[in-house]
């Protein structure tokens, strides 16, 4: 249990930052392969940003999550 409270916190916290730093941040080289399929026009900046918001939401949902789980068990 307490290997599942730890890898549920590392995870939760990859995904919100990875999700700040592609939302906010803009920093969008951070999605495997999306400056060249910009260049080639296959992706947009708005897709770009939809992968950083599910990103983003899904890790604060898994920290959250975790928080619960290591306070109540």
């Amino acid at each position: 249990m307490i290997a599942l409270k730890i890898i549920s916190v590392i995870l939760g916290f990859a995904f919100t930052s990875f999700g700040y730093l592609i939302f906010f941040k803009k920093k969008y080289s951070l999605i495997n392969g999306f400056d060249e399929d910009f260049k080639n026009k296959r992706k947009t900046i708005d897709y770009a940003r939809c992968v950083g918001l599910v990103e983003f939401i899904l890790g604060v949902v898994i920290l959250v999550v975790s928080v619960i789980l290591i306070i109540f068990c």
